[in-house]
């Protein structure tokens, strides 16, 4: 008997535990633990019973694929008449801000797509989301105004069931006291299995007392042997069949639905008069063997629930990592903004398929992973607010140039346009990034502005290119006969290599296609004929300096003009050099031995300068004949 009035009440004390809570606590045994009179099995029970509290929905949860949907759901528990379950309602709030806040960004990315101002994104009002707060606040004043009421309410039910033991206690004061009263005795226990819910601080001491004077009372019961024992067989196949049920619940699949089940046993059970003295200890102990198997499979899947929990929250975990360090690096262009963006919604895809982190941690780790990626686009955004300012300053250099080549190109002075026209290209070529349908505008506009001169130069210069070819085979036939020079040495070579350079250089332009490969063969054989000639390196510059003037006098006249002021300044600075070493000279002590040594060097300087300043002489001399031409 003791021990199944302490199995009672430690099971009535996580009954009320979990009838504590606001949520769902319509029925007085609807999340009762299993019944043991372990202390420590008991404390399990009590752990798993809670956790289940808080995670059953969520084995069920619906996806929602729309804020519509989760609105229509408020709307459904609002109106309810069931009290709302709590981690439901949580479940309803993460699943609309989270759609709302993907709805967002999407806006924000269409937004700067199609060339908005990052900075100047506004949010709107959103009817879904003030629509949602109201039905919000309308659950939050139901299950306020439901907890007042059972709080009420369990304190009538507590009153009523003190009254109830008091009429029992005065019912066992004798057998014939008992025997009298045995119709009112069964109207008060019909009474009592009626009364539900009473506070949690007393649910453990009213049934030990209820229990105890019940059982007092059968056990003085001797007038109407005959109904008491009608009553014990009546509750004995009661209590088997709860039994046999309890006992079918291991072969369940679902673990949840099977604890549920159990639990709506465990409250038929004690609204369930005893059986016969010799047997209660007997069924106790096959239906409390029963409980425990269902417990432990509930307890195990919990336990597997927490540590895939805490598998997810590592995995989670290692994506806000990931974007973190994706968010911290520093990205110079728009290439590697996109190759960054899609790594960013491939980690968050991923993400999506995680399942939740505990309790406790699920929303800080979300708010961590929803800061990087915020971050992140927040660069971004502030990265193509910049381009497109530099596109704007690029559109307006490029716009410019369209100009200048549209002014230029009907122009018929064929030289100086070319080159200018070659260089508004060069600086073409310098000038970043614009949006890609108006720098394709602006490249179509500068190409036709360009093809149309240097067309109408082709056309005009038509007649040039079969002398350009005639100049080719001119230069390559005086190419030949230098090459024979150096294959077969004659008298006078020298003097023969100097009038073929002359000729050469008398010959004019080639095809601008065959103009380098001739110079490197032309330069080649030179180089040949110099080496074996031994010429001085003086003469080979000079020779060089000659037929490079050609070259110089395409660019136009300004630039061998140019060419002969900085040869100019280069001779007067070798001139300056050459007086200030020989002033020193003239101070020089020649007495000793370093001294000599010293002038020695000196002299071979001034030497050098020398040879330098006639040779920039010739340059010059052979500058004024080019222009004289």
């Amino acid at each position: 008997m003791d021990s199944q009035e302490n199995t009672l009440g430690q099971e009535k004390k996580t009954e009320e535990m979990l009838n504590a809570a606001p949520a769902d606590n319509s029925n007085q045994g609807g999340d009762g633990a299993a019944l043991t009179n372990e202390t420590e099995e008991a404390s399990v029970v009590n752990e798993t019973a809670g956790l289940s509290a808080e995670t059953d929905s969520s084995e069920e949860r619906k996806v929602y694929k729309s804020k519509k949907e989760v609105i229509e759901r408020m709307k459904e528990i609002a109106r309810s008449d069931d009290n709302p379950k709590k981690d439901e309602v949580d479940y309803l709030k993460t699943a609309f801000y989270k759609l709302h806040f993907a709805e967002r960004e999407a806006d924000m990315k269409a937004y700067t797509e199609a060339g908005g101002d990052p900075a100047e994104y506004k949010v709107l009002p959103d009817a879904d989301e003030e629509e949602f707060k109201a039905e919000m606040s309308v659950i939050k004043e139901k299950r306020a105004k439901i907890f007042f009421e059972q709080e009420q309410e369990k304190q009538a039910n507590l009153k009523k069931k003190l009254d109830i033991i008091e009429r029992i206690k005065a019912m066992i004061t004798s057998p014939d006291e008992a025997n009298k009263s045995y119709q009112e005795f069964k109207k008060l226990q019909q009474e009592w299995k009626e009364i539900k819910l009473v506070p949690a601080e007393k649910a453990n001491e009213l049934w030990r007392n209820y229990q105890l004077y019940v059982e007092q009372y059968y056990d003085l019961l001797k007038l109407n042997s005959e109904a008491r024992e009608y009553d014990f067989k009546k509750n004995l196949e009661i209590k088997t069949r709860l039994c046999e049920a309890a006992e079918k619940l291991a072969e369940e699949s679902d673990v949840i639905s099977a604890f549920h089940q159990l639990q709506k046993l465990h409250q038929e059970y004690r609204e369930t008069g005893p059986v016969a003295k010799e047997l209660r200890e007997e069924i106790w102990a096959r239906f409390k063997a029963a409980s425990t198997v269902i417990n432990k499979r509930h307890q195990q899947h919990f336990e597997e629930l927490r540590s895939k929990e805490e598998d997810n929250l590592v995995r989670k975990t290692a994506l806000c990592e990931k974007v973190e360090e994706i968010a911290k690096t520093e990205i110079r262009n728009a290439s590697e903004w996109d190759k960054k963006t899609k790594d960013i919604i491939a980690i968050q895809a991923e993400w999506k398929t995680i399942g939740f982190a505990p309790q406790k941690m699920n929303v800080k780790i979300f708010e961590r992973f929803r800061a990087a990626c915020d971050e992140f686009f927040s660069k971004k955004a502030e990265y193509f607010k910049n381009m497109k300012q530099q596109f704007a300053e690029n559109a307006e250099k490029k716009k410019a140039l369209v100009e200048q080549a549209q002014a230029l190109q009907d122009s018929t002075d064929w030289k100086a346009t070319s080159d200018k026209l070659i260089a508004l290209q060069k600086e073409w070529k310098t000038i970043g990034m614009v949006p890609k349908k108006l720098g394709d505008k602006l490249w179509n506009d500068f190409l036709t502005a360009c093809n149309r001169f240097f067309d109408a130069r082709n056309n005009a210069n038509a007649g040039t290119r079969n002398e350009e070819r005639a100049n080719l085979e001119k230069k390559r036939g005086i190419i030949e006969q230098l090459k024979a020079l150096a294959e077969n040495a004659e008298d006078n070579i020298q003097e023969k290599v100097r009038d073929l350079i002359d000729e050469y250089n008398a010959v004019g332009h080639v095809p601008f296609k065959e103009k380098d490969k001739l110079y490197k063969e032309y330069h080649n054989i030179l180089d040949k004929l110099y080496k074996e000639l031994n010429i001085s390196t003086a003469r080979r510059r000079l020779d060089k300096f000659r037929s490079n003037l050609k070259n110089v006098a395409e660019k136009g006249g300004e630039a061998l003009d140019n060419e002969r002021a900085r040869l100019m300044r280069r001779y007067e600075s070798l001139k300056q050099e050459v007086q200030t070493y020989e002033n020193n000279i003239g101070f020089l002590n020649a007495s000793s031995k370093k001294g000599n040594s010293l002038i020695d060097e000196m002299n071979r300087k001034v030497q050098k300068l020398k040879d330098d300043m006639n040779l920039v002489r010739e340059k010059i001399k052979a500058i004024d004949a080019e222009n004289n031409e």
